[in-house]
This record gives structure tokens, C-alpha cells and sequence, in this order.
């Protein structure tokens, strides 16, 4: 195993590979921006080195200057976190010509699948199920004509995309033409591709994704689903795990099928397929993230399975030491992306410095974080400050423990999404499990979020329903009338100041 890891990120993942890494007895390098001197992650790592100025293009995207401090503080492998150069093949490359592993999959995976018309073709020929759509790079006259053949409403996707960006909603065929423009632009500027393609639109749809972990030995497990159907404009707000969409018959299909996806790809390390499921059952290929996900402690709750020290074992050559078989999740757990954005108000960027800080804790509550008193948020990355997880035996019981901590958590100085989380639980729509993934923007409002005698009925069934699916499978039966560390920080990668 190698003894030292650079961690290639910041904020709260960057702590969190960080903390796993001290617990495997591996030194830590962090790396950081200007801007980002006093962070977290500067503090707890063992050695600290500046990469550059607060813009991430020239400072946390810069390969070179990451591989320089690699070699320089002689660590022998990058932890990329997730964001920034995570899903980066060209950084994978990077890191295997300069001699360090690189703590993912191999540049060609990641290739592979990161160009989701390649990861379509690829998966459908193993009979996983792909949304209709193209699956060749076409010019704008050949997917207008193709735009019939799918059926409308469909989306414009960008091939190299993520996280909403190049994706544009076309509900007639006169709608096409434009979309396709916007789309190439706006996935040229994110991602430096402008190639797009043609999806069907599956709605009303969840969005349940499986993780899975895979050595180089060609051994491949998933360890469960994640239900991300909560989702603000594309982007993901809560996550919980199991999903209460699945019985233990569509899991299994679903499972296979995300394994099966992973094997035709060639992958190794910590992946994710994501699936859109349909109002009928059935589930569709939509993509696959390789790299760690940002709701992966949520699996590691239900499974007891340390995911990113599993990342460092398999990056160091181990095989996988269990099997599918031995995979067995248990309780339900719940993760809430606490971000700096006001949520009273359009969820605007909230910016400032932390005057006071409480954060929640007791039995099974585990707190991603990165903030501390003093700590000066920043407009220069990613919204997401910290990731608030919750474990219970089941899933009221979740909910009810996310509540208790919601209502702990205090964080004076910036406006947050905490507000809009305990909206969230308090909406009988959502403890009753009757969502989909346009729940958040069609039918959820800061004022009101959900709750006309209908939906209040819909709750109270599904709730019944699951209370009924879990005495059964726990083989009980129905109740009768009369039962109830220290840190270095070294100079700047040279032409920087410290």
C-alpha cells in the first residue's frame, strides 16, 4: 500500500478522505487555494501546499500544479474527491505517466462512461434497459429529423455533462432547433464538448441509483440503491437509502443490471448507475457517475461498508474482500445537502463569515463538514457547505431523527437550506414517499409544501402500505383489537504567494 495520499479536493470531502486515510495510517496532503488558506482541510491535513488563486480554473482544475506538489511532497497516490477533476480521464493519465495511482477508475472507464453516448452504447449491449433516444454523435439537421423517431417531450443532453448543465426540455418538434443551439453552447462553456444527444422524457420518474464497488480482478458488487428523487432544478437535496419505490424482486433485477453495466465498462474502484424508474416499474440506464458520490455516506450507514477506505484498498491492488452475498444493508438512512443559499429567497448564493455555529449531534446523526466559527464561506465554489446524515431502524424513524437534528443545527452568519429541509419533513407528501423527481419544483412551495386533503390521504396510505410490507416481512402478524491531528503548511507551487 502506498504511505502517503494527496487529497485533490476541498471542504467537507476533502476532510472526509482525509479522516479515512488517518485511520488507515496513510500521511495526508491537502492542497489549496488562496481563498482557502484557513480551511478545514488545510488544517487537518499533515502537510498543506497553495495551488493558486481563488478561481478553481486556475487552481483546483490546474493537473500540473496538483502533480507538482504530488511529487514534491512524494506522495504516491491523488484522492480526487468528487467535482472538479474527479471524472477527469486526461488527470487519470496525468497521474499514472508521473508514477502515482490515482485513487478511481482507469482513464479508459472513465472515458468510457463519462461520454454518456459511448456509456448507452456500451451498456445497452449487455441488455441493460437505455431510455429511447440517439446514440451517436449527430449534426443539428440529422437530430432534428431524429427528434420524430424519439417523440416529444424529450430532452437535449450534453454528452459530457452533469449536474443540469447542456440539458435543455424540448416539448415540440418546433422547440428542437433551439434547444440543440443552447445546449451546445452551454456544454461547450461547462465542459469544452459541444456534443449532445436525443433522450426520451420519462416522467413521472424517480431517479434510484445503485453503488457499486469493483476491483481489478474483475469482481464486481453493488451494495443497494439510493433514492435521489428529490431534486431542485436537477440537482439532488435529499438521499436516502433503501428506497421505498423497490420491492426486494425489483432491487435484485435493478442490482444485476447495475453490475452487469459496470463489467461492460471494464470498471474498477467506487462507482454509481443511476436509473430512471418509471409509474409502470420499469427502470431505464440513465448514466453512469464514476467516481465517489456525494450521498455515499448513506450507503455506508445502511451497509457498514467504509467506502472511500474501500477506494484506497482497491486503488492499492487488494481484491475485494466480500461477495455479493455478504452485502447486507440494514435500517434506513437519510442525507439533507445543507447548502449556503437562502431558500426564503430563490435559493440566492449566501456568502459570509460564520459568526456561530451549533451542530447536531446523538445517537445515529453523523455530520459531514467542513465549517467552524470565523470560517469565511466563499462565492467561489460549490453552494454545498456540509451534508447532515441521519440512521434509523426504519424509515419514520429516520425522518423523525432528521427532524430532531434539523432542528439542532444553527449556523449564524449566511442563510442556508436548513429552513427549506424542514419544510421539506414536514410535508405529508414526502414522509408519505409520494414523489418523483418533479416533486421539488411542481408541486413544493417555501409557503405551503404539499398538503391538501389529498395528498394528506396519499400519505397516510403509502404509509400504511409500508408499515404492512415490513410486519410481513418480518413475519409478524397484524395486530387484533387487543394488542399495541497536526498539520504543516508548506510554500506555494512556485509564481504563487503563500
Amino acid at each position: 500500500m502506498f504511505k502517503k495520499v494527496l487529497v485533490a479536493n476541498r471542504s467537507e470531502i476533502a476532510v472526509r478522505v482525509l479522516r479515512a486515510c488517518r485511520e488507515l495510517g496513510l500521511a495526508t496532503v491537502a492542497v489549496y487555494s488562496e481563498v482557502d488558506r484557513n480551511a478545514l482541510h488545510v488544517r487537518y491535513a499533515e502537510e498543506a501546499y497553495c495551488i493558486g488563486p481563488a478561481p478553481a480554473r486556475e487552481s483546483y482544475l490546474r493537473i500540473d500544479r496538483i502533480i507538482d506538489v504530488a511529487i514534491r511532497a512524494k506522495a504516491g497516490a491523488i484522492h480526487p474527491g468528487y467535482g472538479f477533476l474527479a471524472e477527469n480521464d486526461h488527470f487519470a493519465r496525468a497521474c499514472a505517466e508521473a508514477g502515482i495511482i490515482f485513487v478511481g477508475p482507469p482513464a479508459q472507464a472513465m472515458r468510457a462512461m463519462g461520454d454518456k453516448i459511448a456509456a448507452r452504447r456500451t451498456v445497452a449491449k449487455q441488455g441493460v434497459p437505455v431510455i429511447p433516444g440517439t446514440y451517436e454523435p449527430l449534426r443539428d439537421d440529422a437530430m432534428i429529423a431524429a427528434g420524430n423517431q424519439v417523440g416529444f417531450p424529450l430532452f437535449v443532453k450534453a454528452a459530457a455533462g452533469g449536474g443540469g448543465k447542456g440539458m435543455r426540455r424540448v416539448e415540440t418538434a418546433d422547440e428542437l432547433p433551439g434547444a440543440i443551439a443552447r445546449a451546445r453552447s452551454e456544454a461547450e462553456s461547462s465542459f469544452g464538448d459541444s456534443t449532445v444527444y436525443l433522450e426520451k422524457l420519462i416522467s413521472p420518474a424517480r431517479h434510484i441509483e445503485f453503488q457499486i464497488l469493483a476491483d481489478a480482478r474483475g469482481n464486481v458488487v453493488h451494495l443497494g440503491e439510493r433514492e435521489c428523487s428529490i431534486q431542485r432544478r436537477h440537482q439532488k437535496m435529499v438521499e436516502e437509502s433503501p428506497s421505498i419505490a423497490l420491492d426486494d424482486k425489483l432491487r435484485e433485477r435493478m442490482g444485476k443490471a447495475a453490475v452487469a453495466a459496470a463489467k461492460a465498462a471494464g470498471y474498477a474502484n467506487a462507482g454509481t448507475i443511476e436509473f430512471l424508474l418509471d409509474k409502470d416499474r420499469n427502470f431505464y440506464f440513465l448514466e453512469m457517475n464514476t467516481r465517489l458520490q456525494v450521498e455515499h455516506p448513506v450507503t455506508e450507514l445502511v451497509t457498514g461498508i467504509d467506502i472511500v477506505k474501500e477506494q484506497l484498498r482497491i486503488a492499492s491492488g487488494r481484491p475485494l474482500s466480500y461477495q455479493q452475498k455478504n452485502v447486507q444493508p440494514r435500517g434506513w438512512a437519510m442525507e439533507c445537502r445543507i447548502t449556503a443559499e437562502d431558500a426564503y429567497n430563490g435559493f440566492l448564493p449566501s456568502t459570509g463569515k460564520i459568526i456561530s455555529l451549533h451542530e447536531p449531534t446523538g445517537p445515529g446523526v453523523r455530520l459531514e463538514s467542513a465549517l467552524y466559527e470565523g470560517f469565511e464561506v466563499s462565492l467561489y465554489y460549490d453552494p454545498l457547505i456540509s451534508k447532515l446524515c441521519v440512521w434509523g431502524p426504519d424509515r419514520a424513524a429516520a425522518i423523525m431523527r432528521m427532524k430532531r437534528a434539523l432542528s439542532e443545527y444553527k449556523i449564524l452568519g449566511i442563510a442556508t437550506s436548513i429552513p427549506f429541509h424542514q419544510k421539506l419533513f414536514q410535508s405529508t407528501n414526502f414522509i408519505g414517499g409520494v414523489f418523483d423527481t418533479t416533486f421539488l419544483d411542481e408541486r413544493f412551495t417555501m409557503e405551503q409544501g404539499g398538503s391538501d386533503e389529498r395528498e394528506q390521504v396519499a400519505a397516510i396510505v403509502a404509509a400504511l402500505l409500508t408499515h404492512d410490507r415490513r410486519q410481513h416481512a418480518l413475519n409478524i402478524p397484524p395486530p387484533t383489537s387487543s394488542t399495541r491531528g497536526g498539520w504543516k503548511r508548506f510554500g506555494a507551487v512556485e509564481g504563487f504567494g503563500r
